[in-house]
């Protein structure tokens, strides 16, 4: 049984954790964790907390760790070395240093460790993946893979130049902030080799981090002779919101619009996209899948759906894509993480 949760931070995705988490879990004692001193407790929490010594003391059994990303490892260690089961918001951090000593005093202390790439809990999403497994456009040939949308219009009611997304030193830009689309991929096509990128800051937004990335990512080949090659594109500029993801194969093509939640079939016999499924998720729909799991993962002491080394491999993906920007190299990943010029 879980009786105590903390969650660390109280932005918009920790009021969103927070809400989850007391929906499914009504009977539990819920802490907040903010760096701002406010004796204000917060609908649906408990208790809140300024200080990680109060937030130990509480003795926690699970956390959410929901603070800018380059703070996820200050907050998650200290909780992960007291046995506190975990569910790190994307991405997992800011770089990968210090990652893998994170990993390690998880598995030394039976600690569950999630990572929140909630996309892949999308119905949709689920169905795409199945549909490309099941080779219902045959041999996978090429991938395309977007999102964008205008960064002030995030979130109209707060100042965009002050959000963690346009800020370096929370752990912004298009990369970080955008990571779902390289968790998706790698999760549905297997593990990046390659990878050759631009970036850069091409608006006059007024941010620190770059705010469009496009990629070019090489996966490992897994016996084929060919290796699938993916484009991707990342942005904080464009007006019309998009996240698609069209993947060209043997037999047609099959695309996934993950804002409306549908998927659209090509073949050559029909010479028209047709819809071949559709589901419009709930706006908490992906959260709650995400929460079951994890909850889940603790009580049958099982591995999670996304975990810390998935979050790793993101991370190395997105190492790779700055060397290969500064360099103007294509860039390998080898399959112990480590990255080089090739």
């Amino acid at each position: 049984m879980i009786k105590r949760i903390l969650i660390v931070g109280l932005g918009s995705i920790g009021k969103r954790h927070l809400s989850v988490a007391r929906e499914l879990l009504p009977q539990a004692e819920i802490a907040v964790l903010r760096h701002k001193v406010n004796q204000t407790i917060p609908d649906g929490a408990d208790h809140i907390f300024s200080t990680m010594v109060e937030a130990l003391a509480f003795t926690p059994q699970l956390a959410v760790i929901a603070n800018p990303a380059t703070f996820h490892l200050s907050a998650a260690m200290p909780l992960a070395e007291i046995g506190v089961h975990l569910l790190i918001e994307k991405p997992l951090s800011a770089t990968s240093e210090g990652v893998e000593n994170l990993l390690k005093v998880c598995k030394k202390k039976n600690v569950v460790l999630a990572i929140g790439y909630n996309l892949r809990y999308l119905q949709s999403l689920q169905k795409f993946k199945s549909m490309l497994d099941n080779q219902m456009i045959g041999e996978l040939w090429s991938v395309r893979s977007e999102i964008g949308q205008y960064l002030p219009l995030w979130r109209p009611d707060t100042d965009y130049r002050e959000s963690v997304s346009a800020r370096d030193a929370l752990g912004g830009g298009v990369l970080l902030e955008l990571s779902h689309e390289i968790d998706y991929l790698c999760w549905i096509f297997g593990d990046v080799e390659f990878v050759y990128a631009a970036l850069a800051q091409q608006s006059d937004l007024e941010i620190d981090v770059e705010d469009s990335a496009h990629l070019i990512l090489e996966f490992v080949a897994n016996g084929s002779e060919k290796p699938l090659v993916a484009s991707l594109s990342l942005d904080f500029i464009r007006q019309d919101r998009v996240r698609l993801c069209t993947v060209i194969g043997r037999l047609g093509s099959l695309r996934w619009d993950g804002i409306n939640g549908t998927i659209e079939l090509y073949t050559s016999d029909t010479k028209a996209w047709r819809n071949v499924y559709s589901h419009q998720a709930a706006s908490d729909e992906s959260y709650v899948g995400e929460w079951q799991n994890f909850i889940a993962s603790i009580n049958d002491c099982a591995l999670p759906a996304i975990t810390g080394m998935d979050g790793l491999k993101v991370l190395k993906v997105i190492e790779a894509a700055r060397i290969s920007t500064k360099a103007k190299k294509r860039v390998a990943i080898r399959s112990d993480h480590e990255l080089r010029e090739s």
